[in-house]
């Protein structure tokens, strides 16, 4: 298991396209992923999950993943939510 914190910067957050945008690369991966914000932690492999969070822009959002991608999902991951979503 892997666990990592990122700053949010995207200015809508995670909300529609941006959460849309980390699922569809999350789900390249076989690992399983949590995501935690706010004191709440969902499947982030799920859009709807995702936009529960209701995680803004400057919040950190704190990524759990497990399995033998971890790694690589992780680094993804963190390109893209500290990117803005415009490394993908």
């Amino acid at each position: 298991m892997e666990k990592i914190t990122v700053k949010l910067t995207n200015p809508e957050g995670l909300h529609a396209r941006p959460a849309a945008l980390f699922v569809q690369a999350a789900n390249k991966y076989s690992s399983d992923l949590e995501l935690e914000a706010n004191g709440k932690i969902v499947n982030g492999k799920s859009i709807i999950g995702i936009m529960s969070l209701g995680a803004f822009q400057g919040e950190d959002i704190t990524m759990t993943a497990k399995g033998h991608d971890q790694k690589e999902m992780l680094e993804e991951l963190k390109k893209l939510l500290e990117g803005g979503f415009n490394t993908i």
